[in-house]
């Protein structure tokens, strides 16, 4: 039978911002959920693209426990945290002030398009990470898992990093030893890959996740190799009429950007990284304006033989970084809410959904664990706590976000048609032979921890018996998930008050994202709009002024 479409009637419901202060209505099971909130040919994609999800997840929970390790526990949760944006974000501000600005702009762009892009993929597509159980993840970050899987942004980037840096380590390959160039060749490959695997293996990403990706990356790394420098040139050689297309183009990106149907938070990424690329190019193209005559990274030409004035220029333009973000941002949460009032009188609003409308509020209190890019200041320590003791990793099992538990719901619910499926269908084959009493249908009933049937279980009970689970986890905190009772006809009801019961337990039990506000769009790109400023102009004029340079 083919997928329902939903009705015209949803479509209201669409438009409409849910108050980001509601719990999620348990009601909405996962199909149910999704042809609510997407529009038709959202809604179709994702049924014909969730299939593989569920296909896949039983070898990736298999390979998982052939390969699992506690060294390779901590190996592949620390080399996650190199595909970060945090860890991108920390480098990125270095290469201007080490005098590489070529490779900080060629970054700059390529993690921009990463982020944006895989995110715009992740909140149009709407498709959960592989299902845990059998799973189990591994991971030193609690924001990641509240995202969409696929795809895997952390393969895009690494990916899109690694082509590059090689393309230019073959370029200069005259300026190194044979030894030395391998091991650099070896190294870009091994970061890719260890990021890329190591996706799989700590549970957060399929094998389409990571292809497309891959794939993904490799195309920005092939764009910035084949048109990163004269697009460079022609910003920096143009008047400021090509500086405000260019922020006109990105405002037009953060508008368009796809709408999940979860609370989903990779929308705040792909936003942070527009202002990023906004901040570089305004202070890219202003600095030059002060070195008329001298080439884009002689500008940038600092004393990078005397240690003191490299770590003097780090540590105090990081510094100038935090308190700019800490003050700017409390101005802006502060006095934007009256503004975004006044706009919202004539209905010149861009509302979002999940973000709380600025009429709905008086003020925004202050936010904790809002950024997945810079951390707080006060949170410096437990980072560093964390990289210090790499064991301390989280290894859970069960649904972490809504995404999770809606996919675990609609799971459960294919899983009991299917042994509906087969059940009748081996009811009707055995009346024909006329031979053998009907099976119980509690042997049809899997468990996401269950293999696929095969025709010689369904036609012998002692084979499915026998059948061991592909992967061993330990106890679920959702246990009551896995297998649901059977009804008096037979097999599980998906309308049963025990079933609405347990829904709604499971999605008040996984986290939710905390609340978000309207007027947070606009902060985060002027935040960080003057991040890249100062990366690119404030600071190295400052260094300059104060002798550091």
């Amino acid at each position: 039978m083919a997928d329902p479409i939903p009705h015209d009637r949803f479509a209201a419901l669409r438009s409409r911002t849910p108050s980001p202060n509601k719990d999620p209505d348990a009601g909405l099971r996962g199909l149910g959920h999704y042809a609510r909130q997407l529009p038709a040919w959202r809604f179709r994609l994702r049924q014909r693209l969730i299939p593989i999800v569920r296909w896949e997840t039983p070898y990736l929970a298999h390979m998982q426990r052939m390969c699992r390790s506690s060294w390779l526990d901590t190996y592949f949760a620390l080399t996650a945290n190199l595909g970060t944006h945090t860890f991108f974000m920390t480098a990125l501000p270095i290469c201007y002030w080490c005098g590489f600005p070529d490779m900080g702009n060629a970054l700059v762009h390529m993690l921009a398009l990463g982020v944006y892009f895989s995110g715009f993929v992740k909140d149009l597509a709407c498709l959960p990470r592989p299902l845990s159980p059998p799973l189990q993840r591994i991971t030193m970050s609690g924001s990641a898992a509240l995202e969409y899987g696929f795809p895997s942004t952390h393969t895009t980037n690494a990916v899109s990093v690694a082509a590059f840096c090689l393309y230019q380590l073959h370029l200069a390959k005259d300026d190194y030893t044979s030894l030395t160039y391998n091991l650099l060749q070896a190294l870009f490959y091994c970061y890719a890959t260890s990021i890329t695997l190591g996706r799989m293996y700590c549970g957060m990403h399929g094998f389409f996740d990571v292809i497309f990706g891959g794939l993904l990356g490799a195309a920005i790394a092939w764009l910035r190799i084949t048109h990163g420098d004269s697009y460079d040139a022609w910003v920096l050689a143009g008047d400021w009429t090509r500086l405000a297309l260019i922020i006109l183009v990105l405002g037009i990106a953060v508008r368009v950007h796809s709408e999940p149907a979860d609370n989903c938070p990779c929308f705040d990424d792909s936003v942070s990284f527009v202002g990023v690329v906004m901040g570089i190019e305004l202070g890219g193209w202003h600095y030059g304006r002060l070195f008329g005559g001298v080439d884009f990274a002689g500008r940038y030409a600092f004393d990078n033989l005397d240690v003191f004035k490299i770590g003097a220029r780090i540590v105090g333009g990081i510094g100038v970084i935090f308190v700019w973000r800490a003050v700017m941002k409390s101005i802006l949460l502060r006095y934007l809410p009256p503004v975004y009032r006044f706009v919202d009188h004539y209905g010149l609003t861009l509302p979002r959904r999940y973000f709380l409308q600025s009429r709905n509020y008086k003020s925004v209190p202050p936010l904790r664990s809002d950024d997945n890019l810079i951390p707080q200041a006060s949170e410096i320590s437990a980072l560093m706590s964390r990289l210090r003791h790499p064991r301390k990793r989280t290894v859970s099992i069960g649904p972490q976000s809504e995404a999770d538990a809606r996919e675990f719901i609609a799971n459960r619910a294919q899983k009991r048609r299917d042994s509906r499926s087969s059940f009748d269908a081996n009811k009707s084959s055995q009346r024909r032979s006329a031979t053998g009493a009907s099976p119980p249908a509690s042997a049809f009933i899997d468990d996401a921890m269950s293999p696929p049937r095969t025709p010689a279980c369904l036609d012998d009970d002692s084979a499915c018996r026998e059948s061991k689970p592909l992967l061993q986890v330990n106890p679920s905190p959702y246990p009551s998930f896995l297998t649901p009772p059977p009804s008096d006809a037979g097999a599980s009801s998906d309308s049963g008050r025990e079933d609405e019961r347990k829904t709604q337990e499971l999605l008040s039990a996984v986290e939710k994202p905390r609340i978000r506000y309207d007027v947070e769009v606009v902060t985060k790109l002027v935040v960080y709009a003057g991040i890249a400023w100062w990366a690119a102009e404030g600071n190295p004029l400052l260094f300059r002024w104060v002798g550091i340079a």
